[in-house]
């Protein structure tokens, strides 16, 4: 192993100006993580340290910043770990329901990415991944028995359910525009390969981190550095984030996220084999099959999603309601949000009045009933994203400690 520098730095080099976009990365929402928004086999395609030139923290985070590499196909495995409880499918149930407009997905495709990569947010799965330049991009996510496929070529967006054998599509005049006016193969969000991942964390790696060089790794059969990211700030649920980078091109390989309270990880993913060389032009290429049921963008906005978009955009210009409220910075930000009309958790009075006996459940099995200088409350966690929602319809949520989202409403 090579004696790398592991001199601090305080983030400087990781700032927004320093880095490009992520050009050819299929942006992927994962509902309820902060994406990013995932535990890998510890093994994971290695074959030992490799012995590597010297390089500084500053030095690594700068030849992330200068990859230009646009073409590249592999398989990643990526896992989450939230520690939320299961309660018999309970809460995926929920997370579905949330997000395909709360009618239980009668109008919505299965194949419509807003839903179906839900699933990614937790367990382990396995995807393969292409891409070509900013316009070509593809993305499958391999089960037992079916596979999910999300394909961008030029303006056009599809999307196949393999199990349900059901087709999402939408085009560059559609659902499949970016707010930036660029096409995109799927909502914005937490992404799914390890170099967004990693550029999402350098974002925060801006004067309240401990950024490092820890050795070396082989990874999917490459040579890679360990850059190792740790918050400096007290009350952050982030115990450490560790990116292997391609030591030829710098391309991220590997992203670990390590939570404070120790334990398995909460996010790892990473490539098992990976090519840098051209995909074949018929990776990017598809037709529906014969008998398949096509749902347009257009229709389903119509139908399901848009009448959650519409509640949603009642819930921001309620009174009191809309852009959140930043408290601290750096890993120990904290968002406030005023709900409409101060509405909050049930109480007891209107648990017997048409409040799912699961619903409430699931919520008590999450929740720890809080109390400070802001009244009474309820912290539902995980182990990397928590929240407080008080009883006069106030919500603090952040990657903090329960103590520091109650010291957070104190203040406010």
């Amino acid at each position: 192993m090579a004696p790398n520098d592991s001199a601090e730095t305080n983030g400087t080099a990781a700032r927004p100006g320093r880095r490009k976009a992520a050009r050819y990365i299929v942006p992927v929402a994962v509902a309820g993580v902060a994406a990013a928004t995932i535990g890998l086999v510890p093994a994971l395609a290695s074959s030992g340290d490799p012995d590597l030139p010297k390089i500084t923290a500053q030095e690594l985070i700068e030849k992330i910043a200068a990859s230009d590499t646009e073409q590249f196909s592999g398989t990643v495995k990526i896992s989450t770990d939230l520690g939320i409880p299961s309660m018999g499918g309970l809460a995926g149930s929920f997370l579905s329901g949330a997000a395909e407009g709360g009618d239980g997905g009668k109008d919505a495709s299965s194949a419509d990415p807003q839903a179906k990569l839900t699933e990614l947010a937790s367990g382990t799965h396995t995807l393969r991944v292409a891409a070509d330049g900013p316009d070509k991009q593809r993305l499958s996510v391999l089960d037992d028995t079916s596979e999910y496929s999300l394909i961008h070529n030029g303006d056009q967006v599809w999307a196949y359910d393999s199990g349900s054998n059901a087709v999402y599509h939408a085009d560059g005049k559609g659902a499949g525009k970016a707010p930036h006016g660029k096409e995109q193969a799927a909502p914005e969000g937490v992404p799914t390969t390890p170099k967004a991942l990693a550029e999402q964390a350098l974002k925060a790696a801006d004067g309240t981190t401990s950024v490092t060089v820890d050795g070396t790794a082989r990874i999917a059969g490459r040579d890679t550095y360990r850059l190792v990211l740790k918050p400096e700030q007290k009350g952050s649920t982030v115990g450490s984030i560790t990116v292997a980078v391609d030591a030829e091109n710098g391309v991220p390989l590997k992203f670990t996220l390590q939570p404070s309270s120790g334990g398995k990880a909460v996010v790892d993913a990473g490539f098992t084999s990976v090519d840098f060389g051209k995909p074949a032009a018929s990776s990017f290429a598809f037709t529906p099959p014969k008998g398949a049921k096509i749902t347009e963008a257009d229709d389903a906005k119509a139908e399901g999603h848009g009448k959650s978009r519409g509640d949603l955009r009642k819930f921001e210009d309620a009174e009191g309601a809309g852009a959140p409220k930043i408290i601290g910075k750096g890993w120990n930000s904290i968002a406030e949000i005023k709900t409409p009309g101060g509405a909050a958790l049930p109480s007891e009075a209107s648990k017997s009045k048409g409040v799912p006996a699961g619903a409430q459940q699931f919520l008590d099995a999450l929740g720890d009933k809080v109390t400070g200088k802001f009244g009474s409350g309820t912290v539902f966690k995980t182990r990397l994203i928590n929240a407080l929602m008080t009883d006069d319809g106030r919500v603090y949520v952040g990657a903090v400690t329960k103590d520091a989202l109650v010291a957070a409403a104190n203040a406010g």
